[in-house]
């Protein structure tokens, strides 16, 4: 079907927007295939002055929208996946309708390949590929270890079609005891490596919960396996994201845990986190929360009472828990819930980026977010598919990833001065994950990925990211390299809202843009004086030279 069809009015005149905290705007409303285009009356040099006259938003950007009707006139209310909500007010009943309609069908396509990022071309300079940026292969060789390896068992992806081609595993395990393994995992997500600590060589692995059902069943190669990741006489933990009383009803759908008599060198620790679906409901009820304006008094409570708080602490306390034992303490460890692919990564990635300093750069957080999520299976097509504001029925939707980047921007308001990028990186992932003209987080899986050829005909949002023009808008001026491991305090006191997320729509943004207006300004005033002030001892050096030639002064 061709996009005209569902186009019954591509124009209209006299459209007022409505945006929070600016002007109301009229101009003329064009929809097309992929865009919702508003472009005001102001004359050109006008608008050079304020580009936000216009707006230009992908319909997949929308999640939900209401129709309301005061005689002649429509107002299409529109409410956005990143939680920002416009009003569009149209002159004539039909033409409102004929937009609502457009904009309901062109947010859902049925076909992937009809979406806005297999259309767009990249008009910039191209730096680097970004689909290439992060393989596996120069991940593998950060790692300066002899013990791993990278195996290419899945390069056909029937081992597991949500594991990437290439994993790495212990050198001394061979493929044939990996599909044996992969055979006993749930989704054949075998145990592979996350990350390798450089000082103890202990080892964060991920793997899906294995298969023992009722009858307790074994597999000696996934024993062999996870013991030789641990190496000679060393002992790991396995951190199950399950309730015990989960866990155990499992079993009788054929899954499980491990049973520590068959895996004696490893100890099982329940540390169970939310799934999705709770996740799904507690950010609507945040949300509810932050776009009531009428009643203040009951802020608080009703923020308590979503929940949100309490998934981003208890999260923080198993990555802190995992990095402990790896750090301190010197265990190597396996996570894995029941899937291996929403939980898990969360543990893993936030792990890493309390012990690795690497992980908290720019280039650094897009390959952990390459190798943990895109690369290992996190099904971004299923999972952001629709925000808190779909009114339909959405079974596998639910917000894994954005308590992921709000758990780093917690670590982020802690340590300011630990990490290279602000704030604004974290929110534009975010963004990106749930709509975009980029094909990063398209799919559920790399197999999917290579089904529908996406590097050949999509771009990397790394491609567009990493341009130095682009790149220093995202830089934190507080940044100082800090090589050490960063623990967080996780009490409820120490954690706060993520206001310029969760109420970037709803708060003034001014008084946030000058304070760092102030901020940049005493940057740039102590970088001038600390050149001025190099220039003057250079100069004094030189004074001082010149005199004791002349016999002014000693030496």
């Amino acid at each position: 079907m061709e996009f005209v069809e569902y186009i019954k009015t591509p124009k209209v005149d006299k459209v007022t927007l409505h945006r929070p905290y600016t002007m109301p705007v009229e101009g003329t409303l064009c929809v097309t295939g992929h865009h919702l285009i508003l472009s005001s009356r102001m004359d050109s040099e006008k608008r050079k002055d304020d580009e936000k006259e216009e707006l230009w938003m992908l319909h997949i950007a929308v999640d939900s929208l209401e129709k309301k009707f005061v005689g002649p006139i429509g107002y299409l209310t529109l409410y956005c996946k990143n939680f920002l909500v416009i009003q569009l007010d149209i002159p004539n009943v039909e033409e409102c309708l004929n937009v609502a309609s457009s904009i309901e069908q062109l947010s859902s396509l049925g076909s992937l390949t009809m979406t806005y990022p297999f259309f767009y071309r990249s008009t910039f300079e191209r730096m680097e590929d970004g689909w290439v940026a992060f393989q596996p292969e120069s991940e593998l060789t950060r790692l300066k270890s002899e013990d791993w390896r990278l195996s290419y068992v899945n390069k056909n992806y029937d081992i597991s079609d949500t594991y990437p081609r290439a994993v790495v595993v212990p050198k001394t395990v061979d493929d044939d005891t990996l599909r044996a393994a992969a055979a006993f995992r749930s989704g054949g997500r075998f145990p592979i490596l996350s990350y390798l600590h450089k000082g103890h060589g202990t080892a964060i692995l991920r793997s899906s919960q294995p298969m023992t059902g009722a009858n307790s069943k074994r597999c000696r190669e996934d024993e062999r396996l996870l013991n030789a990741a641990l190496g000679v006489g060393r002992r790991g933990y396995v951190i199950d994201t399950r309730s015990n009383a989960n866990a155990t009803a499992a079993k009788s759908k054929g899954g499980g845990f491990e049973i520590e008599s068959h895996y004696p060198q490893w100890r099982r620790v329940h540390k169970p986190l939310e799934k999705y679906t709770t996740l799904q409901d507690s950010l609507a009820k945040l949300i509810d929360a932050c776009k009531d304006s009428s009643n203040t008094t009951k802020w608080l409570s009703r923020l308590s009472a979503s929940g949100w708080l309490g998934h981003v602490k208890e999260l923080l306390n198993v990555a802190c828990l995992v990095a402990q034992c790896v750090d301190k303490d010197s265990y190597s460890i396996l996570i894995h819930g029941s899937d291996g692919f929403d939980v898990t990564p969360q543990v893993t990635s936030l792990a890493q980026i309390i012990l690795d300093p690497d992980c908290r750069t720019i280039r650094g957080l897009e390959a952990l977010i390459e190798r943990e999520w895109i690369q290992g299976g996190h099904p971004f097509a299923s999972r952001c598919a629709h925000g808190v504001f779909y009114t339909g029925k959405a079974k596998h939707v639910g917000p894994v990833f954005l308590l992921f980047l709000d758990c780093v921007w917690q670590l982020h308001q802690q340590f300011s001065c630990s990490f290279e990028f602000n704030e604004d990186f974290l929110y534009m992932i975010f963004e990106h994950s749930y709509s975009s003209q980029f094909g990063t987080f398209l799919c559920n899986n790399e197999s999917e990925r290579e089904r529908v050829k996406l590097s050949q005909n999509t771009t990397s949002l790394w491609t567009y990211m990493n341009r130095p023009a682009i790149l220093q808008k995202y830089l934190n001026p507080l940044f100082k390299t800090n090589q050490g491991v960063i623990w967080p305090a996780v009490a409820p006191q120490s954690l706060c809202l993520w206001e310029s997320t969760y109420l970037r729509w709803d708060i003034d943004p001014a008084p946030r843009s000058a304070v760092w207006g102030a901020v940049l300004d005493i940057m740039q005033e102590d970088k001038e004086a600390r050149l001025k002030v190099n220039e003057l001892r250079r100069e004094l050096a030189e004074l001082q030279k010149e005199a004791m030639q002349k016999g002014l002064i000693g030496e």
